[in-house]
């Protein structure tokens, strides 16, 4: 049998793992991206769990572009990966600086008791919650409800639930994450 000439890069390779579903290419870009992506976001105001975050965000945006065709391969990927990091920073940043800019009407919150409203609001809120945890698929509610409602590790999620290890996790865990944001909109 012949080798394959596809595996020339190792774009090609990571590539070609991620159109077959292969999660360990998304590890192989985290691992390899990750030293100069938390250079980029701690000179910028940044946090080691933002470095995670916005590093595991752009390579679900990778992801999710390659498994459903619409990348084009025009640079290597991990200039694709800076260049997400970099949008998505940007954008963050953007949100912070809005958010500490506005001010808060202390007297707009004087009764902290809920009123009979509220409880309808909220009831109604879990029932959707609950309704778009059935619908994004077993695995992904068993996992957003370790993470959020058991507050279980990457590390220990990953045991529990057969991933490779605890960067399989947290790459699926935003997907799910996402999923449901998806379900949710469909409820309302």
């Amino acid at each position: 049998m012949k080798p394959s000439l596809f595996f020339l890069t190792s774009d090609a390779k990571i590539l070609d793992l991620i159109r077959k579903g292969d999660e360990e290419a998304l590890v192989a870009l985290y691992e390899s991206n990750r030293k100069p992506i938390a250079a980029y976001i701690t000179r910028n105001s940044g946090t080691t769990e933002d470095v995670q975050d916005v590093l595991q965000e752009s390579l679900v945006i990778l992801w999710e572009r390659i498994r459903t065709g619409r990348f084009e391969y025009k640079a290597q990927l991990s200039t694709f990966v800076y260049a997400t990091v970099k949008n998505l920073w940007s954008h963050r940043l953007r949100q912070k600086k809005h958010l500490s800019s506005a001010e808060i009407d202390p007297e707009a919150h004087e009764d902290q008791s809920p009123s009979v409203l509220d409880s309808l609001v909220a009831t109604e809120q879990v029932e959707m919650i609950r309704q778009a945890l059935d619908a994004i698929g077993e695995q992904c509610r068993k996992l957003l409800l370790l993470f959020y409602w058991e507050e279980q590790s990457m590390e220990e999620i990953a045991v529990r639930l057969g991933f490779a290890n605890a960067d399989t996790v947290k790459a699926k865990k935003y997907q799910c994450k996402k999923a449901l944001e998806r379900a949710l909109s469909r409820l309302q």
